[in-house]
């Protein structure tokens, strides 16, 4: 997954004090997408470790404000319903279906050498992906995703 990345100490500055200071620049390099097929709309779909696990087809979803994890992982992270804490409120799914969270639980993700510790809302439904990371875990990394790289 490429992903830019701007300078913590520019964000906030008074624009007065930085005028000799080249303003940050957000993009990606034609090298970034190497080992990609051109042209494409997919989805971005990647690895990340999740609880020491190296967890796979993690969707990467920019729309959504919270981060879901679907049974698979659940099952396969070996966690029950006692590890959760209660999630109250309802979810609305992709096909437009109200569902209701089993809980939520805290769990380390890990990006290269960066850890966040991402609340999940676990949900008992079916999804091609064990998990989906929103803009909670890209704001705290400071990340921009891009799908076409």
């Amino acid at each position: 997954m490429s992903v830019a990345r701007l300078p913590v100490g520019d964000i906030g500055q008074d624009p007065r004090s930085s005028r000799q200071a080249a303003p940050p620049v957000l993009g990606f390099l034609i090298e970034d997408k190497a080992r990609t097929i051109q042209p494409h709309n997919d989805a971005l779909v990647v690895t990340l470790g999740i609880r020491g696990y190296d967890v796979k087809r993690v969707m990467v979803d920019q729309g959504s404000a919270v981060e879901i994890m679907y049974p698979d992982l659940f099952k396969g992270l070996n966690l029950t319903l006692d590890d959760l804490t209660p999630y109250c409120s309802p979810l609305v799914s992709f096909e437009g279906r109200v569902v209701t969270p089993k809980g939520q639980i805290f769990l380390p993700v890990q990006t290269g050498s960066e850890v966040v510790e991402v609340d999940f809302i676990v949900v008992d439904v079916y999804s091609p992906y064990t998990a989906i990371i929103a803009r909670p875990w890209l704001h705290t990394l400071g990340a921009v995703s891009s799908t076409l790289h």
